[in-house]
């Protein structure tokens, strides 16, 4: 029974090596799984920080305003068939909405945690050629202009660094309206600021109406507008260098440049899908918004994860080359030796993962990959004794690294590059391996 084992084993010994080898990759795939666990750990404990960060500062702010709210006397109709007077409200859109932004970015750190917050100043001016409450079917009787109201909505009133007047100018004369918080809660704006108009605006109401105001806030990330005019201009300026424009209009004319940005948007209300008048009803305004966020360009924890994603490519092509020097050389390998490359390999992601929090991504690769090469060609040497299959694995390591880097750069181009490199590493390998004799070996 022994003699026939053997025999069995010597004749399928390659074939059995190759699948055990397989077993063993399958096994490394355990160690990448929890690395890629622990990029997502960081991940939230970097999210986490954003947040805290944000909660004290003032989160990512949309504007959306200003907007007019006329209250009005709705009757309807009760179950026992009886009428009954609502309370409701009607809501105007400016014709023109212009507003002028400057950003001032700023870095904030929560321990290796970086954070981009910002100030800014808004220049807003909006334009009513007249109210049209013609269109809405108002009566005039029923119109509750004492408490009509002017609405501006913030994300994050946290932001305010300063009390908010709105200047109102009509035929009739002007008005200075300080804008309060929490004046009137209304179904479509619950929360946002807000000021009574003047007793003569219904006097104004068919007339052209201006609201202008400046507005000194702090956010996080993003800035964004609500398109409320039936022509929306806004106009964005900052001095970092990495916008990333947001939301559902892109803007008409940018310029990006390492000092800074610049960035024009005309959005008209054909673009958006809710009205410019209404009574009664509520529309949700923030998904038509629009904006930019200052983001740092260089996420290492994505380019982390996805250089997690070709471990089995690098394990893979390692352990086909220290196969085939046992075939080629005769230099057996146990298969110890190939779970301790194994492990170097996955150190390498851990190596990654914990120095681009420090160094950034670029510098943290070469070093792992450095530290890894050099490991590994250490062990070959003294596993092997041969300078020159030491040599070999150096090459062929730095080779792999360098390509899966080039993969990580090359973002829109990684799958046609991968598809090549794997194309040419397949080829290398039936090229290497033609000649030998596997059933004699």
């Amino acid at each position: 029974m022994e003699n026939m084992i053997g025999q069995f084993w010597n004749r399928n010994r390659i074939v059995l090596k190759s699948f055990w080898i397989g077993f063993l990759i399958l096994i490394l795939l355990i160690p990448t799984f929890l690395i890629s666990g622990l990029i997502t750990e960081r991940q939230s404990r970097e999210q986490a920080a954003v947040t805290e960060i944000s909660s004290r500062w003032a989160g990512a702010q949309t504007i959306t305003g200003p907007v007019i709210g006329i209250p009005y006397i709705s009757t309807v109709t009760d179950n026992s068939g009886g009428a009954e007077s609502q309370k409701r409200w009607a809501y105007f859109l400016p014709g023109k909405l212009d507003i002028s932004a400057r950003i001032v970015p700023e870095k904030r750190y929560r321990g290796i945690y970086q954070v981009i917050v910002y100030t800014t100043v808004l220049q807003v001016r909006c334009h009513y050629d007249s109210l049209h409450l013609q269109e809405l079917d108002l009566p005039a009787g029923k119109m509750l202009w004492s408490e009509a109201a002017v609405f501006f909505n913030l994300s994050d009133v946290q932001g305010l660094q300063e009390e908010i007047s709105l200047r109102l100018d009509t035929r009739n004369g002007g008005a200075d309206l300080d804008l309060v918080p929490a004046k009137f809660s209304t179904d479509q704006f619950k929360n946002a600021l807000s000021a009574v108009l003047p007793d003569w605006l219904p006097a104004a109401a068919a007339g052209p109406l201006e609201f202008s105001t400046t507005v000194r806030m702090k956010g996080t990330g993003n800035l964004s507008f609500a398109p409320t005019g039936r022509e929306t201009k806004v106009e964005v300026s900052s001095s970092w260098p990495d916008p990333s424009f947001s939301g559902s209009n892109l803007p008409d004319l940018r310029t990006v440049k390492d000092s800074g940005f610049v960035a024009d948007w005309r959005v008209l209300a054909l673009n958006r899908n809710f009205p410019q008048q209404w009574k009664g009803n509520t529309f949700d305004l923030e998904p038509a918004a629009f904006g930019v966020s200052l983001i740092v360009p260089v996420d290492t924890y994505q380019q982390t994860t996805r250089c997690v994603k070709y471990a089995i490519l690098i394990i893979l092509l390692t352990f086909t080359a220290f196969f085939l020097i046992e075939c080629v050389y005769q230099r057996p390998i146990h298969s110890l030796q190939y779970l301790l490359v194994g492990f170097a390999l996955c150190l390498f992601y851990t190596l990654l993962l914990s120095l681009s929090e420090y160094v950034g991504f670029n510098s943290a690769y070469a070093m792992a990959a450095a530290g890894t090469i050099g490991l590994i060609t250490w062990y070959v040497g003294s596993m092997l004794r041969s300078g020159k299959m030491s040599s070999f694995i150096c090459f062929f390591l730095a080779v792999q690294y360098g390509f899966v880097f080039i993969l990580i750069q090359l973002q829109d181009y990684a799958l046609l590059m991968g598809s090549i490199g794997l194309f040419i590493t397949l080829a290398a390998v039936m090229y290497f391996s033609r000649k030998i004799k596997w059933s004699a070996a």
